[in-house]
């Protein structure tokens, strides 16, 4: 079954600093019926002023995942890492027991754009840890290239402390991509340029997101171009 989910349907939090558009329920948006898509429990949109962001503040419990898409993030942590990723860097935590972090960008001139994404781990208790690593952006064409897994852990794929992978895409006019998976999983799929046509049917356009389940074999297509974040989830 494929539920979609309008980009003109998430939340939008404008903070004048900030902009935020939230796929489940965060912050001051509620809403029980979106708490989550298996361990998927965030995905904001969000867009950050120069020399603002996110001053220090505590988490626990949860993997978190920033994808840059413009600009530069900077991320610093009580544990000591302090590190700026622009577009082909991931940063993945690990808040474990807890830890406290700040997210920030670093550039007078320009904004950031990035997603970040919270998945509830495997196991809980895990000793904090940070992790930032680079993908070739050139492997994305044509290709669902793993960013971050718990399976394909490399040195350009950050490890996540749960059964999932997140791929990224850039996908060309006419081109096509088939994804298989085991049964009884789930896929998320978040399109952040373009449009992309589902199994020949179903359409969707920029910052639109689906959610997949019953599923196990996807076929994907443009007919402009996309570039697109697919999660292969438990």
């Amino acid at each position: 079954m494929i539920t979609i989910y309008p980009a003109n349907a998430r939340y939008t939090a404008d903070h004048g600093w900030l902009k935020s558009n939230f796929s489940f329920s965060f912050a001051e948006y509620y809403d029980p019926e979106n708490m989550s898509f298996g361990p998927m429990r965030v995905l904001n949109d969000d867009i950050v002023k120069p020399l603002r962001g996110f001053g220090a503040h505590p988490h626990r419990e949860m993997e978190i995942v920033s994808i840059v898409l413009e600009g530069y993030l900077k991320h610093e942590d009580s544990a000591g890492h302090s590190e700026t990723t622009t577009f082909g860097g991931v940063q993945r935590m690990s808040a474990g027991t807890g830890v406290v972090h700040s997210e920030v960008n670093p550039s007078s001139t320009e904004n950031v754009n990035f997603l970040q994404l919270w998945f509830e781990p495997e196991q809980h208790r895990l000793t904090p840890s940070y992790e930032k690593t680079s993908f070739d952006v050139e492997k994305m064409q044509n290709h669902l290239l793993p960013v971050v897994s718990k399976e394909h852990a490399s040195d350009q794929t950050a490890y996540i402390h749960q059964d999932l992978t997140i791929y990224l895409s850039d996908l060309e006019k006419d081109r096509k991509i088939t994804f298989t998976q085991r049964e009884g999983r789930r896929i998320f799929l978040f399109v952040i340029e373009g449009d992309l046509l589902l199994d020949g049917e179903t359409v969707l356009n920029k910052r639109d997101s689906a959610r997949i389940t019953d599923m196990n074999r996807l076929q994907l297509e443009t007919e402009s171009g996309a570039r697109f974040m697919l999660i292969d989830l438990p």
